[in-house]
């Protein structure tokens, strides 16, 4: 009886060191929804992160506000190196510039981890548009300011801005219409509600494919290896023309720099595996990388790039 008592408390004992071993997860906050391009790498991100850190890895979606709930999130978890948020650009870069009050300050609530991804944009017009090209645009809106509209997938984007942008550059007074997301937009803009449409490469790929919609332009420094008989912007003879959104690992301010390390070190060598490469190219994306301080001057940089378009367009949210 009494072997069978010290059998059962040396089970327990060796359970409970076993579970007091469990390596921690890693949980990684996405702001938007399940199956979205920040959903899709965040998921792929963590498939090779688990290898690398030789922990569990899970996503976990705190959608709405455009990223700022997942950010919240962020701020309010501990600096421990359990939690970290891939976020797009809009939530370091144009939420700062577009809102009176945030709910995250940039500086000391996010630390930079790594640069995931970057993303172009797409022009698109309708297939039967007889805009065949961005300079087909300029005489067109000239000769009939009435079809100078843009529309992008919500106010205060990214696709906005560039919206705004494009109106800058061609000299052209360009009328924005919002709408509630891609798939929305797509509709307007094959139904001749707008003359432009702006987004995603990804998110106007199908439409384009299906003979619907017509990519005019993509926003890139270079054609995007989905659309390579695309050609740019740059390329359409507007060489200052050029954009893209990306994808960025944070982690809670104040995290130790050993375990932002850690992470960065981790990210980069799961940015270097053939299939992840391969899954991010289809997706339109096109691999990232480097250290924190590679990151945080990114953000910087497009900061003081986005500041002047932001406020050239006179938007401002509450």
């Amino acid at each position: 009886m009494k072997t069978k008592l010290w059998l059962g408390s040396l089970l327990l004992l060796l359970s409970g060191l076993v579970q007091a071993n469990d390596p921690v997860p890693l949980k990684v906050l996405v702001g938007f929804g399940a199956g979205g391009s920040a959903d899709l790498a965040a998921r792929l991100l963590a498939e090779r992160l688990k290898d690398e850190l030789g922990r569990p890895v899970v996503v976990e979606n705190r959608v709405g506000a455009g990223g700022r709930i997942a950010a919240e999130a962020l701020k309010n978890a501990a600096p421990n190196g359990t939690t970290v948020m891939l976020a797009p650009i809009v939530v370091p870069v144009l939420a700062p510039l577009v809102f009176k009050k945030l709910n995250y300050d940039v500086q000391k609530d996010l630390a930079p981890v790594a640069h995931i991804a970057d993303f172009q944009f797409g022009v698109s017009v309708k297939a039967d548009s007889p805009i065949r090209s961005i300079a087909d645009l300029v005489p067109v809106v000239k000769k009939n300011p009435k079809t100078g509209s843009f529309g992008s997938p919500a106010p205060g984007s990214l696709p906005h801005f560039f919206g705004v942008m494009i109106g800058q550059k061609t000299g052209l007074d360009l009328t924005h219409v919002p709408y509630n997301g891609g798939a929305q937009l797509m509709t307007a803009l094959i139904g001749d509600q707008v003359t432009l449409g702006i987004d995603t490469l990804v998110d106007q790929g199908e439409m384009h494919r299906a003979g619907k919609s017509r990519i005019l332009a993509t926003s890139g420094p270079q054609r995007n290896a989905l659309f390579p008989d695309v050609p740019t912007l740059r390329e359409s003879g507007f060489k200052d023309l050029v954009g893209v959104g990306w994808f960025a690992l944070f982690a809670p301010g104040g995290t130790d720099s050993a375990q932002i390390t850690t992470l960065n070190a981790a990210v980069n060598r799961a940015l270097k595996n053939p299939a992840l490469k391969d899954r991010f190219i289809k997706m339109g994306l096109e691999i990232g990388g480097g250290s924190p301080q590679d990151l945080q001057a990114l953000i910087s940089s497009e900061t003081a790039r986005w500041a002047p378009v932001v406020k050239a367009s006179g938007f401002t949210a509450d």
